[in-house]
């Protein structure tokens, strides 16, 4: 399957031009046979060389020996990759980004409105108002009318003003209408920031201020609502359906969209400058294990082991920061389970998506208006003991939950998985016995510690770095409790090279010399696995 790729050429924030990218080598600079020809006193006949990859991903190899050369986001570079749709390549007064189709006029500049923000906002306000008021007015039944109709009505009411509104903004009358209409009866600007497949979140700071974030980095975006009351209407259009509420008296509240994307929203007087909204996206296509090899997050031996590991039930909890790709990760592990045994996950908001024929998806629910009903990720896993299940994969534990999972594993449950926000291996089960004393069980930290070493047998640790790659950057082993102390070995780390131009965009998985201990055991019972690939240690 062929990828729809394209390079967008910018020269003052202006689209010059768009060239479509074959899979492959391309050339950039003057001479004409170039496919990215950009011509300039600066740049060279031949000046860079741009590879692109099956999954999408580029690299680039600057060839000109004079002044100009060639910038990755504004850093001089020799060669970077692999590159994404946020990266910007800088040749002379030349901007070029690698996209897909539906992405040119994103990472062309062309930021629709026409007209100034602040007069559009103005008139975007002053209609949704006027729409409020009439629908009021006429005392429709809103509730029971479909989007459609919604819409029809809408625009029936707004069409008489819409066009001295519009010349006053200098904006077309069809565009300020369907801004209003977005934003009175739909998502507003966020309709097309969630239609975009590159964006993993989105991050509303307050009715003005909209940023996303794309392949691992935060970008502002140019929409905006026109008010705090549509920003808020928006809202309540959200969490309405899940039976949830917010207002002054719950100011803060987690929702999930019809596409799984999960929503956090906090409203003042918590949130100084205006509402804040939060969403984490999901991809429609989930990742595989093959597209993690194709962004180097891991590399095939750390795979491989990692695939023995879920195969031959040991217990892994990934660990790493926020937006370090845990969740990712964990989706494509659980995917590996064999189809013959019963999986059960929890989660607080369902983002894991694996196929699977025997597997059963828990949720948990918050208090309802009422202050009754919840139920937590603690009660369901004692729920799900009682379901006989073969593994129980918990999205993240981050509380007393913890010592339930942990006696699971001890119990006839091996090859669980979970997640854990941690810095480190090290500082991940430092974590552990903090969140099993949260139980609220009175254990001494000797009795904890055997229970984790027991209990964790690998764990892999993942990092965003400031370029936005995530790397899975060590896969640790529990090897036992050692004097009140619980052991552990490095069998793989990444090594980012100290002299690349972003801190993580290239550099080397190694293996640390170490045999995992419970290949012996596998060996014991006649499984033969190969060994080559921990003893071929790198200095």
């Amino acid at each position: 399957m062929s990828l729809d790729m394209y390079a967008v050429i910018t020269a003052d924030n202006q689209l010059a031009r768009t060239v479509r990218l074959p899979i492959g080598t391309h050339w950039i600079g003057a001479d004409i046979a170039c496919r990215i020809r950009i011509d300039h006193k600066n740049v060279a006949a031949r000046h860079a060389r741009l590879e692109l990859a099956t999954c999408g991903s580029f690299s680039v190899v600057d060839l000109d020996n004079g002044s100009s050369g060639i910038r990755v986001n504004g850093r001089r570079v020799a060669t970077a990759g692999p590159l994404r749709e946020s990266d910007v390549l800088h040749v002379a007064s030349y901007q070029i980004c690698v996209a897909r189709r539906h992405m040119i006029r994103e990472f062309a500049g062309v930021l629709p409105p026409s007209g100034s923000s602040a007069s559009l906002r103005a008139a975007a306000e002053r209609l949704h108002q006027r729409l409020l008021t009439q629908l009021d007015l006429r005392r429709q039944d809103v509730a029971n009318m479909s989007d459609h109709e919604l819409r029809v009505l809408g625009r029936r009411i707004l069409e008489p003003v819409v066009t001295e509104e519009a010349r006053a903004a200098d904006v077309g009358s069809d565009e300020l209408l369907k801004i209003v209409l977005d934003e009175a009866l739909g998502l507003g600007p966020l309709e097309s920031l969630l239609a975009d497949d590159s964006v993993r979140e989105v991050m509303v700071n307050g009715p003005n201020t909209i940023f996303v974030e794309r392949g691992g980095r935060l970008q502002r975006a140019a929409a905006s609502f026109s008010g705090e009351q549509a920003l808020r209407g928006i809202v309540e259009r959200i969490v309405s359906p899940l039976g949830r509420r917010v207002d002054e008296s719950s100011p803060m509240v987690d929702a999930r969209l019809p596409d799984g994307s999960r929503v956090n929203v906090i409203i003042p007087p918590l949130a100084v400058h205006g509402t804040a909204l939060t969403i984490r996206r999901f991809g429609r296509r989930r990742l595989t294990a093959a597209d993690l090899l194709c962004s180097a997050t891991l590399d095939g031996a750390m795979l491989e082991f990692l695939t023995v590991c879920v195969r031959h039930r040991r217990n892994i909890i990934v660990s790493g920061g926020t937006g370090s790709g845990k969740t990712t990760l964990l989706n494509v592990l659980s995917a590996l389970i064999p189809a013959e045994e019963r999986v059960i996950t929890i989660e607080d908001s369902a983002e894991l998506a694996f196929e699977h024929p025997n597997l059963v998806a828990l949720e948990t629910r918050p208090r309802n208006i009422e202050g009754r009903g919840e139920v937590t990720i603690r009660d369901l896993v004692r729920n799900a003991l009682r379901m006989r299940p073969d593994r129980i994969v918990i999205g993240e534990c981050r509380g007393g939950e913890t010592l339930d999972m942990l006696q699971a594993m001890n119990t006839g449950h091996d090859g669980s998985l979970s997640t854990v926000h941690a810095n480190s291996p090290r500082e991940l089960l430092s974590r552990l016995e903090v969140m099993v004393l949260m139980s609220g069980v009175e254990l001494p930290v000797t009795a904890i510690r055997e229970q984790i070493a027991s209990s964790v047998h690998v764990i892999v640790h993942q990092a965003r770095y400031p370029c936005g790659v995530r790397r899975i950057t060590r896969i640790t082993e529990v090897a036992g409790l050692v004097g009140g102390t619980i052991q552990t070995q490095d069998l793989f780390r990444f090594l980012p090279e100290a002299a690349a131009a972003d801190l993580g965009s290239r550099g080397r998985f190694v293996a640390q010399g170490h045999v995992p201990q419970f290949y012996e055991e596998l060996a014991r019972a006649g499984i033969e696995l190969d060994l080559a690939p921990f003893r071929e240690m790198v200095a």
